[in-house]
């Protein structure tokens, strides 16, 4: 038996409470169960009861056995002093407050029915299931399920906006510069991500406001600080980016990354760390106000026409600096745009809404549905149970659904947990 579950069942009342009584024998009438405090303190805020019809209203503290209220010395701390009653799921001692008068103690084992514990057993204690619920969670309701789906991703925007938060402090509040850290992140995928930020944060994006529009000037500017131009390549261009670095370097004051940091080994050369820093120069280099434009797109085949970026030049024979390829287009693949929308562009559209007070739109989530489902051992493996995506914010709400709650067995604060728990 574990205390979360003793607070979901307090606070749902999972018990019966008819001729509820006290194990000093008052009669007990619960009118409120109180606020649910998550932090340090009693468990439950503001409860009022009816003991021996007298009103009380005051806190409610929780434990398994009822010794564990001095196993964490509650009755030295003032915080306890409030407790008008002790719910536990034992009675082992009888307990006092720091001025010595007894505690009001409700025992919930033997009045929490049995179908609520077998549910419970069965999320809770079952290590070899892949999830806890995946014989069962194909039976929860479509209203549950995609209402709950709309909370997950709304929490996995939250989550996202830490970084966001990070970037705007470090930026002084500059949306074009954050846009631009957070595209070089995604453009990094997973590999490479880190190193990309890493390279964002190397270079103060008035620099970039600045060349934007001299494309060689960018492409130096960027592929320098990577440290890609220090080797001595018999090429033209390379030779031309490299002497227009070296004067940026100067100019600007700036330290360039170590290029070795960046990660070729095992990925398709279409994913190379040069081709993608290519291929975000050449974004920058053709949309000025950037953000603006996307802040302003209500539709994905807008976002597909504005990030059609094509390497034209040197990169039609090259992925690396080192050695010519065969002619071949370099462009933006739509499933590409998608992962940056998912990953860059929607949170920093939900943040900044959010600052500005202005509420998502119904287009936004059209876009969103109409984004392709991700493709991975997860979502494939919820399809196997049952559980199917059919767009990217399935998949957006299922992978947090994974992580943060099944991985965790925190059902009891999921929504689909909840709606098992109470099934009879």
């Amino acid at each position: 038996m574990k205390e979360d579950f003793l607070h979901y069942v307090w606070k749902h009342q999972l018990f019966s409470v008819k001729k509820l009584i006290t194990e000093d024998r008052q009669v007990l009438q619960v009118l409120t169960s109180g606020y649910h405090n998550q932090n340090a303190g009693p468990d439950f805020f503001n409860s009022k009861l009816v003991l021996d019809n007298i009103t009380w209203a005051g806190n409610v503290e929780i434990h398994v056995k009822s010794s564990d209220w001095y196993l964490h010395q509650h009755e030295k701390d003032e915080n306890y002093q409030s407790i008008i009653l002790h719910v536990v799921w034992e009675d082992d001692v009888s307990v006092f407050n720091a001025v010595n008068q007894q505690i009001p103690t409700l025992v919930l084992k033997g009045i929490v029915p049995n179908k609520i514990l077998e549910n419970y057993y069965r999320l809770s204690l079952k290590d070899t299931q892949w999830i806890p619920c995946q014989n069962t969670i194909k039976h929860v309701g479509g209203f549950v399920m995609s209402n709950w789906k709309t909370r997950l991703y709304l929490e996995k925007l939250e989550d996202k906006s830490i970084l966001i938060n990070e970037l705007l402090l470090r930026t002084s509040n500059d949306y074009e510069a954050v846009l631009f850290s957070l595209l070089m992140k995604n453009f990094g995928l997973k590999t490479n991500g880190d190193v990309f930020l890493k390279l964002a944060s190397s270079i103060d994006f008035s620099i970039i406001r600045k060349v934007r529009h001299n494309s060689l000037k960018l492409n130096a500017l960027l592929f320098g600080q990577a440290g890609f131009l220090k080797e001595n390549i018999e090429d033209s261009y390379y030779q031309e980016l490299k002497n227009e670095y070296g004067f940026l370097k100067h100019k600007h004051q700036l330290e360039s990354l170590n290029c070795n940091d960046f990660q070729f080994f095992k990925m398709r050369p279409s994913n190379f760390p040069t081709v993608r820093i290519a291929q975000i120069v050449q974004l920058y280099h053709l949309n000025v106000s950037l953000f603006s434009k996307l802040m302003q797109i209500t539709n994905i085949e807008d976002f597909y026409t504005l990030f059609s970026v094509e390497l034209i030049g040197f990169w039609e024979t090259h992925y690396t600096f080192q050695k010519v390829s065969p002619n071949r287009a370099k462009r933006i693949s739509k499933s590409f745009v998608d992962l940056l929308l998912i990953n860059s562009i929607f949170p920093l559209k939900f943040h900044y809404y959010k600052e500005v007070n202005k509420e998502f739109d119904e287009e936004f989530w059209q876009v969103l549905h109409k984004i392709k489902p991700e493709k991975n051992n997860i979502i494939s493996k919820f399809d196997s149970i049952g559980v199917e995506s059919k767009s990217a914010f399935d998949t957006q709400a299922l992978l947090l659904l994974k992580k943060k709650y099944c991985a965790n067995k925190r059902c009891l604060h999921c929504a689909i947990g909840n709606d098992l728990m109470k099934r009879t």
